[in-house]
């Protein structure tokens, strides 16, 4: 199927293979091109063309290249504009095409993902489940004129990120541009994409009248921990339901009224937990919507309690990819960069999942590096593209969804697991207590190591 130019690949760097692969079969220039032309609303192509502004910060995410400058140098000749150009563009990107790329992106994979079996067993059949967090992209460089003399850290933005669990990727994102507006007022727009027998799960934070009464009208669920300003009555008594692995269950209903007048009626688990919270706490109180016949308190603690997985996904951004680079200090173009990075962790989970469909689920989860995979691709991705010219991976385009899965399971069989094998440490020791050296900045390292053998 695939051109024998990809022998030596295939053979040393399936990964790559695969990861090229799967950028081409869902983010290829002309399809990108054509998608932002459909979807822009107020920027347009001219000389700069979307797919080379996402070539150059994808390479950037990706680690190819350290920087958008550096980038663009390597291009230079193929890009027919200036570096200024270039940073325009990327300071005008619009905050719903960032959004709509990921949406786009996680769209393309979902039945590829199917096909390879990559999603998880839902623990709600026939309702989906998806994971709500916020995400503060870290303070940028004081570049921007009007930061120069400011020496706060400027906050360039920050968005709220939707994790399919089932899926094991996210499939939405609500960037901001401002980086110190608060997460809830971005839930007005949350709403907007609630659809039928969706179930929410999310932390405190998200806790408030308007959502929680607003998925119900949609005819959908949450599973959300109370926030302590969360207003309601008790209704009945407080029932003790049984234990889980974290603590006891208890449950009682509670009647919230929302700002029509209109009182909804509510469940409140309560989880009395075996070991405190990092914030010191022993009980959590989680609020929901879903019927008992639907999930009885243990599985809801439960549900919530998988709530972690999009935290790890975040932390995954942050170790896998240059999720978050801090010389754009533009708002769109930091957020922009974020979606960027988004859409990698969506392609490293497509082949994550073919590894698994190959090697097992549990070996890739357990006994495999994200890290590792990221740093083959970003490793081997500049040499491969010099040696494989464009016109070879344009086969990935025309496959089907289960020829793709096909090709990639056959990829992800030559895959050698050794060379991305995690290295889990164990505890950290206590840090000792050190010496006061007032008159002695500095030691000589050779002097101390050679007191050792006395």
């Amino acid at each position: 199927m695939l051109s024998p130019i990809f022998k030596n690949f295939v053979k040393e760097s399936p990964i790559s293979v695969m990861a090229r692969g799967m950028m081409e079969r869902v983010l290829n220039p002309s399809q990108l091109d054509q998608w932002f032309n459909r979807t822009a609303e107020q920027q347009y192509t001219k000389d700069l063309l979307f797919s080379t502004v996402f070539d150059i910060m994808s390479k950037v995410v990706s680690g190819s290249h350290p920087s958008v400058h550096a980038a663009y140098q390597a291009s230079k000749e193929d890009i027919c504009v200036s570096i200024t150009s270039l940073y325009n563009k990327l300071n005008g990107i619009e905050t719903n095409i960032s959004a709509e790329l990921v949406r786009y992106a996680a769209k393309q994979v979902e039945p590829i993902i199917k096909k390879l079996g990559g999603t998880v067993r839902s623990p709600l059949p026939g309702m989906r489940l998806k994971l709500l967090d916020g995400n503060c992209i870290e303070k940028s460089q004081h570049r921007i004129e009007e930061l120069r003399f400011i020496s706060s850290g400027p906050l360039p933005g920050k968005s709220l990120v939707v994790y399919d669990p089932v899926l094991r990727l996210p499939i939405d994102v609500f960037p901001c541009e401002d980086g110190h507006a608060q997460e809830r007022s971005l839930l007005k727009t949350v709403l907007l994409t609630i659809e039928k027998s969706d179930v929410w799960i999310a932390d405190r934070n998200f806790c408030t009248v308007n959502f929680t009464c607003g998925i119900e009208n949609r005819d959908a669920f949450f599973v959300i921990r109370e926030h302590k300003n969360y207003p309601f009555q008790l209704i009945g008594e407080e029932k003790y339901i049984g234990k889980i692995e974290t603590g006891r269950v208890y449950e009682q209903r509670i009647s919230v009224v929302d700002d029509a007048g209109r009182k909804h009626i509510y469940r409140r688990i309560r989880i009395r937990l075996k070991k405190e919270t990092r914030d010191g706490d022993t009980e959590l109180f989680i609020i929901s919507n879903l019927s008992k016949t639907k999930a009885n308190a243990k599985k809801i603690a439960v549900l919530y309690k998988g709530r972690w997985t999009i935290e790890t996904a975040f932390q995954h951004l942050t170790e896998h990819f240059n999720s978050e680079i801090n010389t754009l200090g533009y708002p769109p173009a930091a957020l922009f960069g974020f979606c960027i990075a988004l859409v990698s962790y969506i392609i490293l989970s497509v082949i994550k999942a073919a590894l698994g469909s190959v090697h097992g689920t549990d070996v890739i989860d357990n006994q495999v590096s994200g890290y590792y995979l990221a740093d083959e691709i970003s490793g081997t991705y500049r040499g491969m593209m010099i040696a494989i010219d464009y016109r070879h991976w344009v086969i990935f385009q025309q496959m089907t969804p289960i020829k793709l899965a096909s090709v990639l399971k056959k990829l992800a069989a030559k895959v050698k697991l050794s060379a991305f094998r995690k290295h889990p440490r164990g505890p950290k020791k206590p840090r000792p207590k050190r010496k006061s050296c007032e008159n002695t900045p500095h030691v000589s390292t050779a002097k101390i190591l050679a007191l050792r053998k006395k």
